[in-house]
């Protein structure tokens, strides 16, 4: 799921806190050209004031609307916009897409303690909600599950933010951290050199001066995780490595020229590696932009780390390039 949902539920929370009556509204079901998935989440409050998004549109203008004229849903509900082309134009709702959805009562928060704890442990949960009853309940989901609603139960997936792990805290690493904050990604930053971690001046990223491979252990590293090795040291870049490719991140990478990244391989080759766990390291990082300047990097890079976390085939790569399939991790989870 993305992260903005469990800001959203963060955000009912603090307002239900406060003593404001709260609306969850879910996207359930969506035809055409409707811009959010099911799943997505919306939080409203008793004055109309509103966090998150289920179309980005005139929608969530209709749904402030009403709350504002006294309109006050004391059980889940469903909601249909843009049955008619005229509807979808006016909802903006491009090409006659409809959007289907689930506005409910927020009667306690205990459920969104609980998934907001677990997933900051990186936990994949599922909330149930019974439309005729508004119960609700938080059970440990898999992989691969997808939003469910049967007319009768709603099911949504709340999982693990994604999160970048980025060795090296050069300049390269300072853009990259950046830009991969602006996607939504927990970026931490590991660099045991002294002359490099007085340096780091990121807001909002997490920075360690621990040893590379120690540090990759203790986050236990996950389908949610991305690994980037930038410090051009293999002391250090071929530590984490080691304990990364071994691990479920979605994504791992080293940059280098083909000549290095080969060199690389080798030496990995004399530790407990198998050769499908080196087959997952990418190299040279990055796509094939005809990037020079550390920002340039930086793009080809998170353009790379997106296309495998979307299952995008990596057709834009230099010859030679060592390019594992793209594999499809995202989803509700």
């Amino acid at each position: 799921m993305d992260s903005l949902d469990l800001q959203v539920l963060q955000q009912a929370r603090d307002w239900h806190g406060q003593g404001h009556k709260v609306w969850l509204v879910t996207v359930i079901e969506t035809w055409g050209s409707a811009p959010r998935r099911p799943g997505a989440l919306l939080a409203m409050r008793d004055d109309g004031l509103v966090a998150g998004s289920v179309s980005g549109g005139c929608v969530e203008d209709d749904l402030i609307d009403r709350v504002r004229k006294g309109e006050r849903v004391g059980r889940p509900s469903l909601i249909t916009y843009g049955v008619t082309k005229e509807e979808a134009a006016r909802f903006g709702l491009p090409c006659g897409g409809n959007l289907r959805l689930v506005q409910e009562p927020l009667a306690g928060v205990g459920w969104i303690d609980e998934v907001l704890a677990r997933t900051a442990r990186h936990e994949l949960v599922a909330r149930t909600l019974d439309l005729a009853s508004g119960a609700v309940e938080v059970e440990s989901a898999a992989r691969g599950e997808k939003f469910e609603f049967d007319g009768k139960r709603l099911r949504a997936l709340f999982g693990p933010r994604w999160r970048m792990l980025i060795i090296g805290a050069g300049q390269l690493s300072r853009v990259l951290a950046g830009m991969a904050l602006a996607l939504d990604f927990e970026v931490i930053c590991c660099d045991p050199r002294e002359e490099y971690h007085l340096t780091w001046n990121v807001p909002g990223t997490t920075f360690s001066k621990a040893m590379p491979d120690d540090l990759a252990v203790e986050l236990h590293l996950d389908p949610h995780s991305a690994v980037v090795a930038v410090t051009h040291d293999p002391k250090l870049d071929d530590l984490v490595l080691l304990e990364a490719l071994k691990s479920p991140a979605f994504y791992v990478g080293a940059l280098g020229s083909r000549g290095n990244t080969t060199a690389r391989k080798q030496r990995l080759a004399m530790f407990d590696l198998t050769l499908d766990e080196i087959g997952r390291l990418h190299g040279p990082i990055g796509l094939d932009l005809g990037s020079k300047t550390p920002g340039e990097i930086a793009v080809a890079i998170l353009a790379e780390i997106v296309a495998v976390k979307n299952g995008i085939a990596l057709t834009q790569k230099k010859d030679g390039s060592a390019m594992p399939q793209a594999a499809g991790v995202c989803g509700r989870g």
